[in-house]
């Protein structure tokens, strides 16, 4: 047995309808990530500087020496940058998400109190704004109780959200382990909220955004003026508003740095868009812990009665093991295979399912066609059909026959199986009486391999049609 740990279907086709508040058709989320202060540097008992995210062109890290002109960047960030984005978005009376970092924090304490009395929500960006995939997981751990203890100590409350940015694979399970967090924003894979699972508690996870970001001014390929930025920006909503226009409202997570979109000449695009959305009836402006909040108490976390991808073997046979008619092998082989989220939805299951159908032998195959009942037969007069076969089919009503259409049943289903060797086989649900006697007629005169192949088309439909009711 192998399980595949990646969800790649999350919502899928149909997201759900956010419900933002006021009937709103987009939520646009604006956060300042505030790191100055906190980077790599010898100062702060690190090995070498910092190399990330600056308008130094190909910086990299100067082991055990200062790199002055990087300091001096992200200094003007905190000095600079970020005054000038206090301005504007104190100016719009639009409310900033801040992630940050619990030393930038407690170095910052007159930004601190900016953002407090702007009443803007400052949650944790880590202790320190360093690599963590390579950190071992007791020092991680010990990290984020550390920003956590440091935050509150800094900023007079607890962060209620959490974000590590360069993070590694155990930092959302490390972080929801705290049991502090009404969000994490550490991944940055769907348009919505949803709900995670992570060691039997359901934890919210707000994705973020690395594209509709400012760090792109500091990476190749990226901005280089800030109309680029404000198109882009521009482009994101516009197709997110139609969306919700539709019927399917989305979140837009816009994500800005001091030392980045703080600079003159950048922070002109931010301001066009910020123009640009203000036009707009249905817009949605909220601090990140006002999602939270929201979607908690309108979008909870339902935990599914089955679970195919955490299932024991005995459980997913037993659930799944008459999906086959009569065939729990299929269901057997089924649970052997790559198993992951994608395959807790009805379409991922039926097709796990289908696979080991389809690369069985034809005398397993052919035994699985002659599992299946007659319809309206022998079989379902004397109440001894399945309990899936005899809601099947009861759907179109053969349950429910004339004397004149049951002797026309009895009578195809003779001549069918004396002609092909097994019973006909229909995918009821998607039919009714009377096309179902039309595809009788019509398939019954086909050769028998042609029949062979259509049957079990029609078993795999018919699977895939109890897995909804199932799942």
């Amino acid at each position: 047995m192998t399980r595949y740990p990646r969800n790649m279907i999350g919502y899928g086709p149909e997201r759900p309808d956010a419900r933002w508040p006021g009937d709103a058709k987009i939520a646009v989320q604006f956060v300042l990530n505030y790191e100055e202060g906190s980077e790599n540097n010898i100062l702060h008992g690190d090995a070498a500087s910092e190399a990330f995210l600056s308008d130094i062109a190909g910086a990299a890290q100067w082991p055990g020496q200062r790199h002055w002109n990087m300091e001096s960047i992200y200094e003007y960030g905190a000095r600079a940058g970020f005054w000038r984005l206090h301005r504007l978005f104190t100016g719009y009376d639009v409310p900033l998400t801040i992630y940050g970092v619990a030393t930038a924090l407690a170095r910052s304490p007159e930004q601190v109190e900016a953002m407090k009395d702007a009443g803007w929500e400052i949650a944790s960006h880590g202790l320190k704004w360093v690599e963590h995939k390579d950190m071992p997981e007791d020092e991680e751990r010990a990290a984020i109780a550390e920003a956590i203890r440091l935050h509150t100590e800094v900023v007079g409350e607890p962060p209620r959200g959490w974000y590590t940015g360069r993070c590694s694979a155990n930092t959302v399970r490390l972080a929801a382990e705290t049991g502090q967090f009404a969000y994490i924003s550490d991944t940055y894979d769907d348009d919505l909220p949803y709900w995670l699972d992570l060691g039997g508690r359901e934890q919210l996870i707000i994705p973020y955004t690395l594209e509709a970001n400012d760090m792109r001014f500091a990476v190749s390929p990226g901005w280089i003026e800030g109309e680029q930025f404000y198109t882009y920006l521009k482009d994101a909503f516009d197709t997110l508003y139609v969306e919700g226009i539709a019927g399917q409202p989305a979140m837009m997570s816009v994500g800005l740095h001091c030392r980045l979109i703080g600079r003159p000449g950048k922070i002109a695009g931010l301001k066009r868009f910020l123009d640009y959305i203000g036009g707009f009836d249905g817009v949605w402006t909220p601090r990140r812990i006002e999602i939270a909040d929201h979607w908690a108490a309108t979008h909870p976390p339902v935990r599914p009665s089955l679970v195919p991808s955490r299932m024991d073997e005995a459980a997913f046979v037993a659930a799944f093991g008459s999906v086959y008619e009569h065939s729990p092998w299929v269901a057997e082989r089924a649970f052997a295979l790559e198993l992951g989220p994608a395959h807790d939805r009805p379409a991922g299951l039926a097709n796990a399912l289908a696979r080991v159908f389809r690369t069985a032998g034809d005398a397993e195959r052919l035994a699985v066609l002659r599992a299946h009942p007659d319809l309206a037969g022998k079989l379902a007069a004397a109440r001894r059909l399945t309990a899936e076969s005899t809601g099947e089919q009861a759907s179109a009503g053969l349950d429910a026959l004339t004397d004149a259409e049951r002797a026309r049943f009895t009578e195809l289903n003779d001549a069918y199986t004396a002609r092909h060797g097994f019973p006909f086989i229909i995918a009821v649900r998607d039919n009714t009486k009377a096309s179902i006697l039309a595809a009788f007629e019509r398939r019954i005169g086909q050769e028998s391999e042609a029949e062979f192949a259509e049957a079990c088309r029609q078993v795999e439909r018919i699977a895939r049609l109890r897995l909804e009711g199932l799942l």
